[in-house]
């Protein structure tokens, strides 16, 4: 199995918004190969540091997934975002191959 967090930091006061956003999101990763299951976490201690994890079979399946057309027409959606100071926010991003369960 292999994991993906997608880490980044927005103003305590829209917290809320983007966690909205992620309620509501498109589940199109959902039906990409080798998809798992997606979590979205949010820091207890600084609120505004989000992070979306995401699960995959294997390192190939994740990597097909952000190579293909659905990974980069949502990211061209959430650049088009009304909010720009959201839309400009670069996550930080870790890759973790699962050894043990």
């Amino acid at each position: 199995m292999y994991t993906v967090f997608s880490t980044f930091d927005v103003p305590p006061e829209k917290a809320e918004e983007v966690i909205s956003i992620y309620r509501n999101r498109s589940h199109i990763v959902d039906e990409a190969p080798g998809y798992n299951d997606f979590l979205l976490l949010q820091n207890e201690k600084r609120p505004g540091e989000i992070t979306v994890q995401l699960f995959f079979d294997s390192k190939e399946d994740y990597l097909t997934w952000v190579r293909g057309d659905d990974f980069k027409r949502i990211h061209e959606l959430e650049k088009k975002y009304p909010d720009q100071e959201l839309a400009s926010i670069v996550p930080r991003v870790s890759q973790h191959q699962v050894v043990a369960r």
